[in-house]
């Protein structure tokens, strides 16, 4: 629920992404690290054939009863997002909000880099989005905002306890608050470190992979296909589309 507002322009940029940059027809599609299953299950909606992967049974689990629910069907598969490799190949692949940089360090990232780039046929794609931090960022930030469905009302607080840009490392503290249709409210914490990029960091990673893949779209999280965004110190909300040489 807590992303739930942005899958309508996701899948929307996903689409016309699949149809601009990937050469030949979309229609096997991979989430690494796909939780709780929100583009996995929309994907599904739409006709693509999906694969979803996650290290989690109980997200799995949720994922799975969300399918069946809608009448949907998906591969899932718990796996490690640095070592997968899909068989067989995949037309298209996607990682948003920052769960590329659940990976801690260089090997894991590139590590996952080239086994997407080993899942994925010549000409197709990896759409790719994580926040990068300039220099200049302040390193206490503090993000609220909330959502609802069904009856239940969310608040989000998210905030950066622990800023480490040497060691390129921040830990992030999500706090929510549930309120449930009855009025039952339900409150959940959750510490967990991320790997912090900025611009020239993450465009130097793609660098190193460039043998696999060539960038042929950079946008943000606007989601405007149509708007190519600079390589430049101001891109924070990145969103690479990669393509298999």
């Amino acid at each position: 629920m807590v992303f739930r507002d942005e899958t309508t322009a996701e899948m929307a940029f996903f689409d016309e992404a699949y149809q601009r940059y990937a050469t030949g027809t979309v229609s096997r599609v991979y989430e690494p690290g796909c939780g709780s299953g929100r583009l996995v299950a929309a994907s599904a909606a739409r006709g693509y054939d999906v694969i979803g992967l996650d290290n989690n049974d109980a997200m799995l689990a949720y994922l799975r009863r969300r399918l069946q629910r809608r009448k949907l069907s998906a591969d899932l598969i718990n796996g490690d997002m640095t070592t997968h490799v899909c068989s067989p190949q995949i037309d298209a692949a996607f990682c948003t909000f920052n769960t590329f940089r659940h990976m801690l360090d260089e090997d894991s990232a590139v590590s996952h880099l080239q086994s997407v780039a080993d899942s994925l046929r010549p000409g197709g794609i990896y759409i790719l989005g994580f926040h990068c931090i300039p220099m200049d960022a302040d390193p206490d930030c503090t993000e609220r905002w909330k959502a609802a469905h069904g009856g239940t009302q969310i608040s989000v607080t998210l905030k950066v306890i622990d800023f480490q840009r040497r060691k390129r490392r921040e830990t992030l503290r999500v706090s929510i608050k549930a309120t449930k249709r009855n009025g039952v409210v339900e409150r959940l914490r959750s510490e967990f470190p991320l790997r912090v990029y900025t611009p020239k960091q993450a465009f130097d990673l793609l660098a190193s992979v460039d043998d696999v893949f060539e960038i042929v779209g950079v946008h943000d999280f606007d989601y405007e296909i149509t708007e190519q965004r600079e390589m430049d110190n101001d891109l924070t909300d990145a969103l690479f589309v990669l393509r298999k040489r």
